[in-house]
């Protein structure tokens, strides 16, 4: 078996997706699954993916006898900026005996009761249901309406229940493992929790051997990280966390049709030191934030690279970081970094972020309002941002974007306007954009149940945080509509999958979720939040019964 990377020179019989076409079948595992025709692809979307894969740098063109589909539930140019899905197609092109081909949601596809051709793999133009099995990152609640209509369109069922014996075994993971992925089981026969670097290879090895379908849920159950619904119940395994060693993920393929147009993305650090409230990724979350070393970051960015962009949860938290940036800079690179901590913005650093190629300083104000900001545990003060937006301005920054939350537990008109009155002070020293975004709380975090606020709430407290920055800051807000949405899967369980997809079956518009929804009980306009305050974060808790026990019995 032989593999090559697009852009060297070695061993390898590289096929193109028309030459592909005539060697798929009967690809897969050693048994016999069932054989779809050649869908009739548009001349559009053939031209579209013969250029995409033309722009590829990087690619691991490998032929081997068991063939995977590697499936990201939303269009190519998202799916190729998740440096997760790079990174498991990396660890499965470098398995003996296994490739993968990747799928991706057609463009569009991802909008509300859009339609879709049927999606083929990149690589060959192979029907998604020839596959014997799939692997299917998933990274939030709202891109499992992708995943069903990847399958509809695959002639498989979503529903995991329904599905037969020659249908594709669908095992999952990604980044909803982390906070709640028992919506997800509804669909998916297996769930590879957490970081799944070291799980993958045995979940493919299991995927692509044993003979029937039962033998291989048996098998993957077996496997510490591995969630099998129709085996565990709601019974979730331990979530998976790798060997430090194998930090960084990088980037394998570089193309410029992403939303990171060609940029190499790695992880200078994995997880988080700090408690947000509201964050699964949180220190209690696999150990806290763990720091990658600056040479082994240096090491692998690849020459031909021109952008880096620096990829974890506390990004800037890294002890490094000033340095890091000013070193990719010298050598001609412009960075970018995915985090960037309001008390970490003084000036040497924002200096080297100028210098880097940044034109806007973009951090999170999260919280309207100082009370709200330290209920939910975030360092950010009111000086931090002031300091942020005069060291912007004096390196010739165009703007600061700020992203806040509106409708956070114990949040008042009050909070509201205190974040109108301090954005447009900060708007005296630098232009700023607000991006504004429901509240919505997750499985696996201290704010875990907190209830949602209600569309017609949040909806108020925008209109009346636009009146009082009277155009001061321009406002960008996501829809309430659908953040209630993903709330009720964040929140709920199989059911609410199934609902789901008795929505996407119905067309997809909101008013389908909304009905979907409601004969579970849920209603957009919120329940219970009227009542619902700031709960007291774990490490506080702690921390006040030390107190309490030091002081002794009065």
């Amino acid at each position: 078996m032989f593999a090559m990377i697009r852009g060297k020179v070695s061993a390898s019989s590289v096929s193109t997706p028309d030459t592909l076409g005539a060697m798929t079948r009967g690809a897969g595992s050693n048994q016999a699954h069932r054989y779809t025709a050649r869908p009739m692809l548009s001349p559009a979307t053939r031209q579209l993916i013969r250029t995409r894969l033309d722009a590829e740098l990087g690619r691991i063109d490998k032929d081997a006898p068991a063939r995977v589909a590697l499936v990201y539930p939303s269009p190519y140019h998202v799916g190729m900026s998740s440096l997760g899905f790079q990174q498991i197609y990396a660890a499965i092109q470098a398995m003996p005996g296994i490739c993968c081909e990747r799928v991706f949601l057609p463009d569009g596809g991802d909008e509300p009761g859009a339609k879709i051709e049927t999606a083929v793999s990149y690589e060959s133009l192979k029907p998604l249901a020839e596959f014997s099995a799939m692997a299917v990152s998933v990274a939030y609640e709202l891109e499992l309406a992708g995943l069903c209509k990847l399958l509809e369109q695959a002639s498989t069922s979503p529903l995991r229940e329904k599905r037969v014996e020659s249908d594709p075994l669908v095992i999952a993971g990604g980044p909803l493992t982390f906070s709640n992925p028992i919506p997800l089981a509804a669909f998916a026969d297996a769930i590879v929790m957490g970081e799944a670097e070291q799980s993958i290879g045995p979940v493919m090895l299991i995927a692509t051997s044993f003979a029937s379908k039962a033998e291989k849920l048996q098998a993957l159950s077996r496997e510490p990280h591995v969630f099998v619904p129709s085996i565990h119940g709601e019974e979730l395994p331990a979530m998976g966390r790798v060997d430090d060693s194998l930090l960084p993920a990088k980037s394998t393929i570089l193309t410029p049709h992403t939303e990171l147009s060609n940029m190499f993305l790695i992880e200078a650090e994995r997880g988080c030191s700090r408690g947000c409230m509201y964050c699964v990724m949180r220190r209690s979350t696999n150990g806290g934030m763990r720091i990658v070393d600056p040479e082994i970051l240096f090491a692998a960015v690849p020459a031909h690279a021109k952008k880096v962009g620096l990829v974890g949860a506390a990004v800037s938290d890294h002890p490094k970081i000033i340095e890091i940036v000013r070193e990719f800079t010298t050598r001609g690179l412009s960075v970018g970094l995915s985090s960037l901590r309001p008390d970490r913005l003084k000036e040497p650093f924002v200096e080297a972020l100028k210098q880097s190629g940044y034109k806007t300083l973009t951090t999170a104000l999260d919280g309207p309002s100082q009370r709200l900001r330290d209920g939910i545990e975030r360092r950010g003060r009111i000086e931090h941002y002031v300091a942020a937006a005069e060291h912007a301005r004096k390196f010739g920054m165009e703007r600061l974007k700020l992203y806040l939350m509106i409708g956070l537990p114990g949040e008042t008109d009050e909070d509201i306007d205190e974040c109108a009155s301090f954005v447009s002070g900060l708007s005296k020293i630098i232009p700023v954009s607000l991006g504004l975004a429901p509240f919505c709380s997750k499985r696996n975090t201290p704010l875990d149940r907190m209830p949602f606020a209600g569309v017609r709430i949040v909806q108020k407290r925008l209109v009346r945080l636009r009146a009082g920055l009277r155009g001061r800051a321009e406002v960008r807000a996501t829809s309430a509509r659908w953040a209630w949405v993903e709330y009720v899967l964040a929140q709920g369980g199989e059911n609410e999958g199934r609902a789901l997809y008795e929505a996407v079956q119905a067309g997809g518009s909101f008013s389908h979720y909304r009905k979907a929804f409601e004969r579970l009980g849920f209603s957009p306009d919120g329940e219970g939040y009227g009542a619902a305050s700031m709960p007291t974060s774990p490490e506080r808790l702690k921390m006040q019964s030390r107190r309490l026990r030091t002081l002794g019995p009065s």
